[in-house]
């Protein structure tokens, strides 16, 4: 399974971005898809998650200001981000948790990553 994310780029505080990640392969059935970032000298952090059946969650200082949501027919996984912060600068990696053959159990596939950097 590989990933495809994109959307990054300099926004101004109070903007918005919205990110997408396209998973693409052969004979996958995607589970949970989420978000995570990374910001300069700091540990990797889950953003938001959204599993297979469409229920969320999200990290509490994302909560009112991130949005994100899945198309399941494109294998695409989206993340809104508005009112964004100087703070939400990171690098803002899509993960998937894939099934590549039946009766295996699903596993861990990451995008590459794209910089958001929010600054005026």
């Amino acid at each position: 399974v590989q990933l495809q994310a994109s959307g990054g780029g300099l926004v101004q505080p109070g903007g918005s971005l919205r990110l997408s990640c396209k998973a693409s392969g052969t004979g996958f059935r995607l589970g949970t898809m989420a978000w995570h970032r990374q910001a300069p000298g700091e540990q990797r952090e889950l953003v938001a998650a959204i599993a297979s059946g469409g229920g969320t969650n999200y990290a509490d200082s994302m909560k009112g200001r991130f949005t994100v949501s899945r198309d399941n027919a494109k294998n695409t996984v989206y993340l809104q981000m508005n009112s964004l912060k100087p703070e939400d600068t990171a690098v803002y990696y899509c993960q998937v948790s894939a099934q590549t053959r039946l009766f295996t159990p699903y596993k861990n596939y990451w995008g590459q990553g794209t910089l958001v950097t929010v600054s005026s």
